[in-house]
């Protein structure tokens, strides 16, 4: 994980506004958001079974996550990158997944080590600059 250092740490803004310009630039509310706070996600780099992503924490002011006038807060951004499998597990879980019963799979990594450090600080930075405009 790498932490940025932008200018997004303790903007404010409605979650709708956001969730809105956020999608327009690719990026997703990431799953496992609960009513007080969450994670935008947006990809970096996809290439075989790794990806690298940028990842936005909030956390909300008032209102509910699930309503798009919660106000909400964001933390500092930072850089992850989840290494996952290609191709069929070749274990117990193997026939859930080919037949479909099973379609997630285990990440390999989940916080795979980043190479090239700078570079994915620099291009976090870059996308972060790109949005801060749209959030005031």
């Amino acid at each position: 994980m790498l932490k940025l250092e932008t200018e997004m740490d303790g903007k404010k803004a409605y979650f709708g506004d956001v969730r809105r310009v956020l999608g327009q630039n690719g990026y997703t509310l990431c799953g496992s958001w609960e009513y007080d706070k969450g994670f935008f996600d947006g990809v970096l780099s996809r290439e075989g079974g790794e990806t690298i992503y940028i990842r936005l924490p909030f956390h909300v002011l008032s209102g509910e996550l699930d309503r798009d006038d919660a106000y909400i807060e964001f933390g500092t951004p930072f850089v992850i990158k989840h290494v996952v499998h290609l191709g069929l597990d070749k274990d117990e879980q193997s026939l859930l997944a080919a037949t479909g019963l099973n379609q997630f799979q285990e990440p390999l990594d989940k916080d795979g080590q980043i190479r090239n450090k700078s570079r994915w600080e620099m291009e976090g930075e870059q996308a972060i600059g790109a949005i801060l405009e749209y959030i005031s």
